[in-house]
């Protein structure tokens, strides 16, 4: 993509643009707070005319974009997330997760076009979507409309912060695979493979600059998209009876399946970023819509991946495929190597993205000259704290479960229900205030995968590390 720079692995988004902003995490401090009665002629303005881009994204690269960034390695775990469900529960299962991320993401940007016209401004991101949803909302939440773009923030950093845990566990595992089967009996444990990668990753996130950084995502994505058809190559060369496997599995491993495709196919950092960015923006929703255009075929994809990955092999499927695959085999050892210098890249630059939110945060606490060393110091503890985290939680197929119950149905699911339902608090509701019901029963559902999965998670972690 030529006007943006964008990497998206598990699902945890990242938008950053050739000047290396970071567009969906700005205080809104243009917004009129004056027009927040709810009997505003929201028909006076409209934000789309007022959008004044240097270079406008097509439909096309904005569904090409969306498409790149909802097409991480989040599909090498599919199907360790289908060994949760069954073969039929699983196809199913994925089907209607995805229809209620595409719904709960279809909110978030309605709601934010909608607030726009309200507020007054061009277009919001996610933080100032939530700023302004509770600025122009029930009287008794308007004081904390600065606190939710606050809290918003910080859950997108430690969102994103987490992820980057996840990277580090995949970089271990795959790393200890191919050393475990060059030099058997090497005594090294999983916290010395995490300490060979803290030395190598502080230096890559001491670089503040976004174009020395951006480069790599294209490097990265060709060695997913290698990583990826080997892994079909070793699918397809044996593949099991569909009878084999279970249609179904125990309901006690549902949440795990539920956070782990949640996890990989929740992209809501991202499509704000590329709604802001289009020519034709109304293009967005609707139907065809790049919208549903392109979670179409990200659904289609995963459950291909997820359901034919756990064909080949069953419960032995780990959190990411590529670890199934055999090492001593060329191609395998290549997927191996192309993942683990893929996702070394893409931790890198996903972290430049939480880094400027926790830096915005908290650059009115320190000194101007002080700030060079403020940010190394905070990207060296923030970087070293992702390192402990993977050190800790060794299991990566839990904690990919963890990670997506615990930070993306929060973000993915439970936020955009609950902005969607403020703003329509104090003007419609709906024909028999369906909205209200409809909001309810998906934040309901948002938290019950938020607690379950967590639950389900940490218990397996404890079984597995017993």
């Amino acid at each position: 993509m030529s006007n943006n720079y964008n990497m998206k692995e598990f699902s945890s988004t990242a938008v950053i643009t050739e000047h290396g902003v970071y567009p969906s995490t700005f205080s809104i401090n243009t917004i009129n707070t004056k027009c927040k009665e709810s009997d505003v002629d929201e028909s006076i303005y409209d934000p789309f005319q007022h959008r004044k881009l240097e270079h406008p994204n097509s439909d096309v690269r904005s569904f090409a974009n969306l498409l790149k960034s909802s097409l991480g390695s989040g599909i090498l775990a599919m199907p360790a997330a289908f060994k949760n469900a069954g073969t039929l529960v699983g196809v199913f299962g994925t089907i209607i997760l995805g229809y209620i991320c595409t719904h709960c993401v279809y909110l978030l940007v309605k709601t934010s076009q909608d607030v726009a016209k309200i507020t007054k401004v061009p277009s919001l991101g996610y933080a100032e979507t939530v700023e302004a949803v509770f600025a122009t909302g029930p009287q008794c939440l308007r004081k904390l409309s600065r606190t939710a773009r606050i809290f918003i923030d910080w859950a997108m950093a430690f969102t994103i912060f987490g992820a980057c845990a996840v990277y580090v566990i995949l970089l271990v595992d795959s790393v200890k695979q191919i050393v475990a089967y060059y030099y058997q009996d090497n005594g090294f444990t999983d916290t010395m493979y995490c300490l060979m990668f803290l030395a190598p990753i502080l230096i890559f996130t001491q670089i503040k600059n976004l174009k020395y950084l951006a480069p790599f995502s294209g490097f990265a994505n060709i060695l997913l998209v290698a990583t990826f058809l080997i892994c079909l190559y070793y699918i397809c060369t044996d593949f099991q009876s569909i009878d084999s496997r279970p249609i179904s599995v125990g309901i006690g491993r549902l949440p795990l399946f539920i956070g782990t495709v949640i996890f990989a196919m929740e992209g809501i950092g991202v499509v704000l970023p590329v709604e802001n960015s289009m020519a034709k923006p109304q293009h967005f929703l609707g139907c065809p819509g790049v919208l549903n255009i392109t979670m179409s075929i990200v659904i289609l994809l995963y459950m291909i991946m997820g359901f034919l990955g756990y064909i080949r092999y069953g419960d032995e499927a780990a959190g990411s495929i590529t670890l199934n695959l055999p090492t001593e085999e060329i191609p395998a050892l290549m997927a191996k190597s192309f993942i683990i210098i893929a996702i070394f890249f893409t931790y890198t630059l996903q972290f430049y993205v939480p880094m400027e939110i926790v830096w915005r945060n908290t650059k009115q606490y320190v000194s101007q000259k002080y700030y060079n060393h403020a940010q190394s110091l905070l990207r060296a503890v923030f970087a070293t704290l992702t390192v402990v985290a993977a050190a800790t939680l060794p299991k990566l197929e839990q904690v990919i479960g963890l990670e997506g119950a615990f930070f993306y149905s929060f973000l993915g699911l439970i936020a955009p229900s609950l902005m969607d339902l403020i703003f329509c608090w104090n003007r419609d509701l709906g024909r028999y205030k369906y909205v209200l019901i409809k909001d309810i029963i998906l934040i309901a559902f948002g938290f019950f995968v938020l607690v379950t999965g967590v639950m389900q998670s940490i218990r397996e972690i404890i079984r597995i590390s017993e």
